[in-house]
Order: C-alpha cells, then structure tokens, then sequence
C-alpha cells in the first residue's frame, strides 16, 4: 500500500522530429514510487486524495498504469506542472501545488489509507507536493496505528513530516542527506543514520545525489556502491530507490537484498525521462552489481556521538529531541 495523499498532474512539451507532442501523466513523489513497484511485478494499492478538474483526470491516468487506486474524492483541487522540454532541458512553465485536505477529507482518507494498510505486507507513506496539504500530525498517527498492529511501515518524507512519523518507529526511513541539512560526508552521514536510529526507525537509507548512499542496517553502516550510468534525468531516483526497497521487502526479501534493489531501481531510472519507470529485468540485472560495503558500527558511532558535530533536519534539530545512549 501507498499513501500518497494528493497527487499532481504532470504536463511535458517536448520536440518530435520536426514538430512537437504533449504528455499528461500523473505524478507526485507517491505515484512515482507505485508506479516503479509495479513495474517490478509487485501489486500495489494507492491510497489518495482527489478534487476538481486536475483530479477528475487524475484517477483513471493513475488507474491505467495497473495500479489500484482506492480514491477519496472531495473539494481541494489537486496540483499540476507544465514543463517545457523542447529545447533539452527541463524548463518550468507553471506549477500549482494543490490545495490543503479539509478535516472531513483527511477523516476519510485517513480511514481508508488505514484499512488496506493492515489487509498489505507493506506500508510506504509518501509526501505531497507541498508540506501544507497535509498535516505532520497523520503521518505520526498513520505510523503508529499501522505499526502497533503488525505492519512494516517504509517512510519517505523529510522536515516535520519525518519528524513525526519517527514517533511510529517506522521499519525503514528513505531521505536524502539535503532534507536532513547535512553534508556528504561519511562522518555526517553516518552520524545522522544514527540519530534517525535513535529516533525511531529500525533500518536508515540516506542518499546523497549522485554519490553513493549510507545505510545502517542491523547495527552496521554500509556505503551502497551503484554501477556507474550516464544520467538523461536525476529527477526521481530517491523515490525509485524507495519503490524498490518497498518492492523487495513486501517480496520476502532481506534488508540489505531491499536496499541493493531500491539501489538499483534508483540507478536506471536515471537513465530514463520517465520518473517512477523502469524494466524489471534491467533492475535484476543491475541489483547483481550493487555492493554493500561496511563503513561503520552504529554501537561505534553512538559512543563517538558527543564528539561530532551536530545534525539538524531541515526543520528542527534533531539533537534537541533524541538523547543518544
């Protein structure tokens, strides 16, 4: 299951030849992820928002990619983006992030999103385009009512959203070391994985561009090594690498087999224009190449703790909060 509570509209101009041609898709950071996990032959259901005219064509555009679409319709209007591609690269000609969830929208959602949460091997909570459509405050209740009834809960958010769903001790949290507001260096990441730790969740994937991304599963840190692919688009690759990860894990997999496949479902799809898209058989065949390399023990870390600098999140400080043993 995928919670991904308003998604957007995504309109693309590009050149053809001589002429030109438009795309309507849909996106938002849920939909790229449900879409990467059907594409590696994973059903999946996602839990979603829908108003006005951008939602109307939302649904069945969504319904069409083989996903299963449990909607909730109501009066806040989806967001939409038109992007102009025709000269190569990407130029942004509007966007409009949508409009926040009434209570009475959020009640019906949260009560769906809820019910085929507990019927699904896995939970991914996704984020919306913009932190106002929904509140921190579902995501914490979300977190913790999945988790205390036996569900694994995989979080892909950042700022206050991040903030709260570690209240639910999540089984696995995806963010990036820019939302985190660290650098890329391994001792500031491997720090950060270890107050996220100590917030909450079980297994940590911090990426950090094109450079490789930390992981702290079990008690040891690993540096996920990716092969090396020239990039058509990086756009995406974080939320592939988590419809990966969710993909494996809801297959049976182990969390570092979860991690080399969201890994490599993150590798190809910069290699394509389309977010969210990819071939099963090119992530097999890429997952064979990802290697896990300790870097670090998080019993080490947390002793060294007070001797490293401190870790903000792009919200709050996480080190005002987390007491680390």
């Amino acid at each position: 299951m995928v919670f991904a509570p308003a998604p957007q509209l995504t309109v693309t101009i590009e050149r053809r030849g001589e002429g030109q041609e438009i795309h309507l898709h849909p996106g938002g950071q849920g939909v790229w992820q449900a879409r990467m996990i059907a594409a590696l032959g994973v059903p999946v259901v996602l839990c979603a928002a829908f108003g006005g005219e951008v939602g109307r064509v939302l649904e069945p555009l969504i319904a069409s990619e083989g996903i299963t679409v449990r909607a909730v319709y109501g009066h806040s209007r989806n967001g939409a983006y038109v992007h102009d591609r025709r000269s190569g690269s990407r130029v942004d000609v509007a966007e409009v992030a949508g409009e926040p969830l009434s209570r009475h929208e959020l009640d019906e959602l949260y009560g769906r999103t809820l019910a085929e949460g507990l019927a699904a091997d896995l939970c991914v909570l996704s984020g919306a385009a913009h932190p106002t459509v929904v509140p921190p405050d579902t995501f914490r209740r979300l977190a913790i009512d999945l988790g205390q009834n036996g569900r694994r809960v995989v979080a892909d958010l950042s700022g206050e959203h991040l903030d709260a769903v570690l209240a639910g001790q999540p089984y696995m949290v995806r963010v990036s070391h820019e939302d985190l507001g660290v650098g890329t260096d391994i001792d500031s990441l491997m720090t950060s994985v270890c107050r996220l730790r100590a917030a909450g969740a079980k297994t940590v994937v911090v990426t950090r561009a094109q450079r490789p991304a930390v992981a702290l599963i079990g008690d040891v840190i690993y540096e996920v090594i990716t092969p090396s692919l020239e990039a058509a688009d990086a756009r995406g690759a974080g939320d592939s690498l988590t419809a990966g990860l969710a993909a494996a894990l809801a297959s049976g997999e182990t969390g570092i087999e979860a991690v080399r496949c969201g890994a490599a479902a993150g590798a190809l799809n910069v290699t394509r224009h389309g977010l969210g898209t990819g071939e099963r058989s090119a992530v097999r065949q890429l997952r064979e190449r990802v290697r896990l390399v300790p870097i670090g023990n998080a019993a080490d870390q947390v002793r060294g703790a007070s001797e490293r600098p401190e870790i903000r999140t792009s919200t709050q400080d996480l080190a005002e909060r987390i007491e680390l043993p």
